[in-house]
């Protein structure tokens, strides 16, 4: 079967997107980015293949009888359990790494201390996280830093008070792994994992359905081939990607033709990702007619919200959800990340509520946003955000007041996979290149 792939690299995270070549998206990735750009790609790439092989389980699932309203269930148990296969995997090789380190010549004379103590950690580990994979659980993020992070810190702070050891060389070994595991591919055949998780399925509940036509249906998907026929790259770390110059598209002309792609009457588009801030006009064919992007500057980007985030001592997920419990928004002079912090402070020692604090950040990003948008030619109908921020629903709620104040009533497209839209777009260049598709960019 030939695919079409996309990788945007962001400046925070790589984005992939597989498309078939009647142009019907089949499967999307994320990753954090890392300073190696090309396992960056790699990784989205393979979780977008990840994503297109469940499509294709969900069509091979779909003409059994038995699973009427079931399907989505068992797609949903499927991919837990092969998370929790690849999250074993990483977490066994994340132990087997950071016992490696202890035998370096640093730690010498300390090894045996800490080996145990490490043993000790993830046995904890594991029992711990894999309640984040049972059914009906809840994760906050997929990437499995995020994961393992987070409770190691916990864990080792009480093994170390436990057995006398420093923290600080616990965490000096999980830093200088972590980095290792998250470069590596997974070593186990990702269908051997789908197979596996298959099993963990039937476990769990009751399939109404015999269990071998289940087998032998997703056996079928397993066997079809993606024969990954071209690839485009786009994004804030492009010139990095490991692919000829010919196969690299600005990210302002991908994020035009994706938002055209998934709002084919859009005309103006709003970018807010990472790095920068871009306001894009585009016609009715998804070409780009004018665009304006932010100055070197990272105010009023994905990075500020995360420098505020730190300064607060919250996770960025939690900004938006704290900013919509505000009663007051509080007018912020500057969105410059130098002066952030200073001004952060100063309006809490003056008594200011955090909400209403951060209520007011967001709607200084939304205004300096506005003003590129305004450069670009303004808003007309349709309007389309995408990027990272586009999930943050106070940054959604302050553009909505701010367009209406500006524009009127203008219909407002956010995508649930907003973030996608770049490398969507890249797909679609992908898609066109290797069909001999004419090109209109």
């Amino acid at each position: 079967m030939k695919c079409f792939v996309g990788i945007d690299l962001g400046s925070t995270t790589t984005k992939a997107v597989v498309m078939d070549d009647n142009g019907q998206s089949l499967g999307h990735g994320i990753t954090n980015s890392r300073s190696n750009y090309d396992t960056a790609s790699k990784v989205a790439k393979m979780e977008a293949l990840v994503s297109a092989r469940l499509t294709m389980f969900r069509r091979a699932l779909k003409s059994i009888d038995e699973l009427n309203g079931m399907v989505d269930d068992v797609i949903d148990g499927l991919e837990r359990n092969f998370r929790l296969e690849l999250f074993l995997e990483q977490l066994g090789d994340l132990r087997q790494t950071c016992i490696k380190q202890v035998r370096q010549p640093g730690y010498t004379g300390q090894w045996d201390q800490l080996s145990e103590a490490l043993d000790e950690i993830f046995n904890r580990l594991e029992q711990s996280l894999l309640a984040l994979f049972a059914p009906g659980a809840e994760r906050k993020s997929d990437f499995f830093r995020d994961l393992a992070g987070a409770e190691y810190m916990n864990v080792g702070e009480k093994v170390a008070a436990e057995s006398g050891l420093a923290f600080d060389n616990l965490l000096n070994v999980y830093d200088k792994s972590i980095i290792e595991v998250e470069n590596r591919p997974p070593e186990t055949a990702l269908a051997e994992k789908f197979l596996i998780a298959l099993d963990r399925v039937f476990t769990e509940r009751k399939i109404p359905a015999d269990t071998q036509i289940v087998r032998s249906r997703i056996e079928e998907a397993l066997g079809i081939d993606f024969e990954e026929t071209y690839t485009v790259g786009t994004g804030y770390g492009r010139v990095r990607l490991p692919f000829p110059k010919e196969h690299i598209r600005s990210e302002i002309l991908c994020h035009g033709l994706g938002a055209h792609l998934m709002y084919p009457k859009t005309r103006t588009v709003l970018d807010i990702g990472g790095q920068d801030t871009k306001g894009i006009q585009v016609d009715g064919n998804g070409i780009v007619a004018n665009f304006q992007m932010n100055d070197r500057c990272a105010a009023g980007c994905g990075r500020y919200l995360g420098y505020i985030a730190d300064e607060m001592n919250m996770g960025l997920h939690e900004l938006g959800p704290m900013a919509m419990k505000a009663t007051r928004t509080v007018r912020i002079n500057s969105t410059c990340t130098v002066f952030a912090g200073a001004e952060l402070r100063d309006r809490l020692s003056l008594g200011e509520k955090r909400e209403d604090i951060i209520a007011g950040l967001h709607r200084a990003i939304i205004l300096r946003a506005m003003s590129i948008i305004s450069r670009s030619g303004g808003i007309t109908d349709e309007f389309t955000f995408t990027g990272g921020v586009a999930k943050n629903e106070a940054a959604v709620k302050e553009l909505r007041l701010l367009v209406n104040e500006n524009y009127g009533d203008v219909t407002i497209n956010i995508d649930p996979d907003s973030i996608y839209t770049g490398a969507l777009g890249a797909a679609e260049f992908a898609r066109r290149a290797g069909t001999g598709v004419p090109q209109s960019h």
